[in-house]
């Protein structure tokens, strides 16, 4: 069984594809998989979220680091059953920290939706690696960020690709998570080393027509605990005046 892992050694220009949802975790996973010397293949997804900001993020970051961009249009909406894409479900806000519930923002078969079309993409491409950006705050909750899952995919990619039909063995494919045992805080200390633009990013579940961040949602108060515990000032922290 493969092991969902950091990278330690540097690629030399190797593609690998990485999930850019445009937010704090995904901005600081595109960084060091870049720093690492991948060739990195960004991949974003339109997929009937209300926060679609981030999109835009996306495309900034994907430029500031010379990465390759592209987004695919999907309709989880149509699945319904989420906050991020049916507009008759509230954000909820102001969660208390001790609530354990999956919450009403999971997307429904989001991250095994992502990372198949981005197996996909890693096919085309020759990459045999995928960066995704979940941490320990996240799949806490939602069950498709949690390192099982991640595993039971690497599992799944061994044998559902070309590469596992021609025999190339199941080390062919990797989900690298490397943020996945990080705090936030941590992972704000990691971009910043890492010289992030955070001004750059966007991350807000409920943000205003103008895209300003509610600072209610979970997305920002996780944002907000990150960056106090880092020590360091959110360029996008929500006016209290």
């Amino acid at each position: 069984m493969m092991t969902v892992t950091d990278r330690n050694d540097q690629a030399l220009g190797a593609p690998a594809v990485v999930l850019l949802s445009g937010g704090l975790d995904s901005a600081t996973c595109l960084a060091l998989a870049a720093a690492q010397g991948f060739a990195c293949q960004a991949l974003s997804f339109d997929y009937g979220q209300r926060h679609t900001f981030e999109l835009d993020a996306a495309r900034r970051l994907a430029t500031t680091y010379g990465a390759a961009h592209r987004t695919v249009r999907l309709d989880l909406g149509g699945l319904g059953g989420s906050a991020l894409t049916d507009e008759a479900i509230d954000v909820p806000k102001n969660r208390r920290d001790e609530e354990s519930e999956i919450p009403l923002t999971y997307v429904p078969a989001r991250n095994l939706t992502f990372l198949s079309l981005a197996l996909g993409v890693a096919e085309v491409v020759g990459a045999r690696d995928l960066f995704i950006g979940v941490n320990a705050l996240d799949y806490s909750g939602y069950p498709d960020c949690r390192p099982a899952f991640l595993r039971a995919f690497e599992q799944v990619a061994a044998q559902a690709t070309k590469a596992a039909v021609e025999g190339r063995g199941a080390e062919e494919f990797s989900v690298h998570a490397p943020l996945l045992r990080l705090s936030k805080g941590q992972i704000v200390r990691l971009g910043h080393r890492l010289g992030v633009d955070f001004a750059s990013t966007h991350s807000c579940y409920d943000p205003s027509p103008a895209g300003e961040a509610c600072g209610h949602c979970d997305a920002c108060r996780l944002r907000a605990k990150g960056f106090a515990e880092a020590g360091l000032v959110d360029p996008l922290a929500p006016s209290t005046s």
